[in-house]
């Protein structure tokens, strides 16, 4: 058994490895270049037709949805630079002045046809095409070789399915839960045996540190979603996206309350030194009830990342039972907090927004609160589909698609019913 799990753990490894983004991009990217060159050596007339997996470098993405939007913004960029090298490369050459020139030209033009971020790649472009196009029956070439690689680049990603990478983002969500546990589990813990004034500024400065994690588990979802769109594997992925962002939405809300609840305990802390923060029956019902909001956090992230599915179901169970507890537990300790504050006034706010925050946090977790949100958003993309798009919208209507919204929505409220 020992050796099956040793064999065990580099196989999952290198499956892993296999869907990393970084990997599928050096693949994918290595094999459109070479296709790319392999066909412009029959079609072009020079011998070394380096343009084509240039352009094919340049054009290929890890999504589809990637490739498609930003693919032709990029084949515009590098046709346009290759076009203003061919015109250098017939009147002046290469020299020092004339890549100047041609510098500050072909920034200039990539203003003008509105490339957006990939202004830079005109001039690259047009730099690299005026370094090894110096003849000009061969200037032309280029801008074959240039559309060869546009059309192989756009071509991989349609041929060799990108991968969705709903689950990666998945995990990422669920780590920021995973964290989040950790903390309220810690900070209960502190409250009910005392936290030093040092400890509680550490728990503060580890809450502010969470958004860095937001912001990392925000540009894994941003891929996820990208990876949705325009893919034909995926049957419902407006209701895909919709799940997660949101569900994010709430993960980066409970984090903001959650530092302003270890700002007051820290503020309490300094407050009552060395005197503990809380008499020892308040403090048990506080670490109580975040430990029982700790697990619905928990239950939250996997109810927003395996939506649609039996799992999806326990899980909002779980996290409805898990919200009940936690609720009658805060009641619990609303009672404790004000019968302490009776008896000791003294910063009788801080005890208060103790409360204030737990209610937040159990409020933004509520199963009633996020499918409203749900269908707000599913109802707020619809609009935007159909403001931005009325003539492919009215397509859709005609061919039944742009319904997806909505059985999507109505098969969601009868499983939440």
């Amino acid at each position: 058994m020992r050796e099956v799990s040793e064999w065990r753990a580099p196989a999952e490894r290198i499956v892993r490895k296999r869907r990393d983004p970084v990997v599928v991009q050096t693949l994918r990217s290595a094999f459109a270049a070479t296709i790319a060159y392999v066909i412009a050596l029959r079609l072009s007339p020079e011998p070394a037709p380096l343009t084509a997996p240039l352009t094919a470098l340049l054009v290929v993405q890890v999504t589809l949805y990637a490739t498609i939007t930003n693919g032709f913004r990029r084949v515009n960029a590098v046709v346009t630079g290759v076009l203003v090298a061919i015109a250098f490369s017939l009147l002046v050459g290469l020299t020092w002045w004339s890549l100047a020139l041609l510098l500050l030209a072909s920034l200039v033009v990539g203003r003008l046809v509105r490339v957006e971020e990939y202004v830079p790649e005109v001039a690259i472009s047009a730099m690299l095409v005026l370094g090894v196009t110096s003849v000009g029956e061969y200037a032309w070439a280029r801008v074959v070789e240039t559309l060869i690689g546009a059309v192989v680049g756009l071509a991989c990603n349609l041929l060799l399915a990108p991968p969705v990478w709903v689950e990666e983002a998945g995990e990422s969500i669920d780590g920021l839960a995973r964290r989040l546990r950790q903390l309220m589990l810690r900070m209960g813990e502190g409250a009910a045996r005392g936290t030093p004034v040092d400890r509680a500024e550490m728990q503060l400065h580890e809450a502010r540190r969470l958004d860095h994690e937001i912001v990392e588990v925000d540009a894994a979802l941003r891929q996820a979603e990208d990876s949705l769109r325009l893919n034909p594997r995926v049957h419902d992925s407006v209701l895909h996206r919709v799940v997660m962002r949101t569900g994010l939405d709430t993960l980066e809300i409970c984090t903001v309350v959650l530092r302003v609840l270890a700002r007051s305990l820290t503020d309490l802390a300094k407050a009552r030194a060395p005197e503990p923060l809380f008499e020892a029956e308040t403090g048990a019902a506080l670490e109580q009830v975040l430990s029982e909001i700790a697990d619905a956090v928990v239950s939250f992230a996997v109810l927003v990342t395996t939506h649609l599915s039996a799992s999806a179901e326990s899980a909002e169970e779980r996290l409805a039972t898990e919200l009940r507890t936690a609720a009658g537990t805060r009641d619990k300790l609303a009672l404790l907090l004000r019968e302490e504050a009776e008896r000791n006034p003294d910063h009788w706010q801080l005890p208060g927004a103790v409360v204030t925050e737990v209610n937040r946090i159990l409020d933004e977790l509520d199963t009633e609160h996020r499918t409203r949100r749900l269908f707000e958003e599913l109802d707020r993309v619809s609009r935007e589909q159909r403001a931005r798009m009325p003539r492919l919208t009215q397509l859709r209507e005609r061919l039944g698609v742009t319904e997806e919204l909505w059985r999507n929505r109505a098969g969601f409220e009868g499983r939440s019913r």
